[in-house]
Order: structure tokens, then sequence, then C-alpha cells
């Protein structure tokens, strides 16, 4: 997909394409300096951290069709930022990370033992993760 690494150095996969993610809106968590929200933890949110990111300030979950953004879902794979990432993981409720698909780039905010421990295989029915 490209030359982008993640964080277990391997090539960057791919992290989700319904809703199409990433920074660039190409579906990977690629990141480069122009994003400066570091775009690059691969999460399978659920219904806790996106009620954890509504709470901080961050609606996930409204609609905005002005960017062509419909809302997520738990289930949803999306490449949330870095640091949101990590206030959830201190608030108790961060979500999944998908590490083939979270960039490298996330290890600049985030412990890499602490995206390990969130770790996940994503499952065939991810509507299931609350």
């Amino acid at each position: 997909m490209t030359d982008e690494r993640n964080v277990l150095g391997e090539p960057l996969e791919q992290c989700g394409t319904d809703p199409v993610t990433g920074f660039y809106r190409d579906g990977c968590c690629t990141s480069a300096p122009e994003d400066t929200g570091n775009h690059s933890v691969c999460a399978v949110v659920t219904r806790e951290f996106l009620e954890q990111q509504r709470e901080a300030g961050n609606d996930l979950t409204t609609a905005l069709p002005q960017y062509g953004f419909a809302g997520l879902q738990a289930g949803d794979r999306w490449c949330v930022c870095a640091a949101r990432w990590l206030e959830a993981y201190r608030a108790g409720a961060a979500p999944p990370v998908v590490l083939a698909a979270t960039h490298e780039r996330a290890v600049e905010v985030v412990p890499l033992d602490s995206l390990r421990e969130h770790a996940v295989d994503v499952p065939a029915d991810p509507s299931a993760l609350t």
C-alpha cells in the first residue's frame, strides 16, 4: 500500500475503508508533518471510547456531511490521533489497536507497550465490540 512503516517496523497495512479513514482519507493511518494531530493509531472504536471522547469534547459519532463524515459507530476502524488515544487510555477507555495498521509515528506520543496491551486481531464481526 505505502512505503510507510507500522509500529512493528513492517509495511503499514490499511486501517479501514468503511468508513474511509486516515488523515489523507486513503484508508491508512499514514502520517506526515502536516498531520499535526498525528492520526496514526488504527483503533477499532468501542462505545466506551466514543462516549469518553464525546465527554472530552471530541464527538466522533455526529455526522458532518460538509466534510464527508458520516459519524462513527462501535466496530468501525478509525485512525485516531495518538494524543486522543492516550487520553482514552489514561481514562480507562482505550479502544483496541490494530498494530499492523498503526503508523510508527504513534510511538512519538504513546508508549509501544501501551499499544501492545490493547492490540487485537479484528474479529469477523466487529459490531460486537462495546
